[in-house]
């Protein structure tokens, strides 16, 4: 795709997500800031994060790879991220921290080592924004989620399906199918 396509695509995409909000608003789900109530403010240093969550009986962290001018990140931050049912579920069960893919910020990772957010992004392996890697409480990755979701309700049984701990014995393709064969669709 070249630049101007692209360029083009990203315009009318941003104009379909700038109507979107009102749209919600109508419907009367109630949102807030996703960046105030869906993620937690980073200290900088997951391996403290995590002894945290562990103690607060969290079942998962979550990190969110993302980048400046990704319009599906936007996206999810716009239209799911902000919804407060998604919030409650989500922070009912994990501790969720964005992570710039060309960020220079350090961290240290989840064994206490010094990096920066790029340097993270490129050992995990995030090159596509936005990427969702949940880590369980030993900061081990057990599932990860390349794009945008479909939806609020898939994004939604995401969580349930990492928080259940289904993720054991399938892959959420499947999981998917599973669940919406017992609803009868």
């Amino acid at each position: 795709m070249g630049s101007a396509s692209r360029n083009l695509w990203q315009a009318v995409l941003g104009l379909l997500m700038l109507c979107l909000p009102g749209f919600v608003v109508a419907q009367g789900i109630p949102t807030r800031d996703a960046l105030t109530h869906f993620f937690v403010a980073n200290t900088g240093d997951l391996k403290a994060e995590l002894a945290e969550a562990r103690a607060d009986g969290k079942k998962a962290i979550l990190l969110m790879y993302e980048q400046e001018g990704c319009p599906a990140c936007l996206f999810m931050k716009q239209h799911i991220l902000n919804r407060t049912d998604v919030q409650d579920l989500y922070r009912r069960h994990f501790v969720s921290f964005t992570v710039d893919i060309n960020g220079a910020v350090p961290l240290k990772d989840f064994t206490g080592r010094d990096i920066t957010e790029k340097a993270l992004a490129v050992r995990s392996k995030a090159r596509a924004t936005p990427t969702f890697v949940f880590h369980d409480m030993t900061g081990t990755e057990i599932v990860r989620i390349t794009g945008a979701v479909r939806d609020v309700e898939e994004f939604k049984l995401l969580g349930e399906f990492v928080a259940s701990g289904a993720y054991r014995q399938r892959q959420f393709a499947e999981h998917k199918q599973l669940i919406r064969k017992n609803k009868g669709g």
